[in-house]
């Protein structure tokens, strides 16, 4: 596994660093989404002093690079999410329990027609992330009522 880290990292001429290597080991060994803190502190054991600004300054590095996935919680925190999946998709996120779904759907033609006839506008990208409860944690006693 380290080694497809290595190389995806080199070809985003980045250097394979053993943290580097350690933070995609632990974001792909996740179903879920984790936020930098619990990533440094899965990290702390294994390299001891690290700061968390390094964590935060890799994390957002990986992100540009579009190694990982960023999740933006309802809470307004950033969290992290290693997705293997390379076709355009987007995200179903539990708020829950974390786990994180690829939807594969989009309605990026509709998006499209929608800015470029409504408000004679031209889309560049865009960003969907579809925030709710899974089948799992509808099924809970109370956890639809505490959202």
């Amino acid at each position: 596994m380290g080694q497809d880290f290595y190389q995806i990292l080199r070809g985003l001429r980045l250097k394979a660093t053993p943290k580097r290597i350690a933070m995609l080991e632990i974001l792909d060994a996740e179903r879920g989404y984790l936020s930098p803190e619990d990533i440094w502190k899965r990290m702390r054991k294994q390299f001891g002093r690290l700061g968390l600004p390094t964590v935060y300054r890799n994390l957002e590095g990986l992100y540009g690079g579009g190694v990982i996935s960023r999740v933006i919680h309802p809470n307004r925190q950033l969290y992290y999410y290693l997705c293997r999946n390379e076709e355009h998709h987007h995200h179903f996120i539990c708020i829950s329990c974390r786990r994180v779904e690829d939807v594969n759907f989009c309605a990026e033609k509709e998006l499209q027609d929608a800015v470029t006839g409504g408000i004679k506008g031209k889309v560049l990208s865009h960003i969907l992330q579809i925030n709710g409860l899974c089948f799992t944690c509808l099924q809970k006693e109370g956890t639809a009522r505490a959202y």
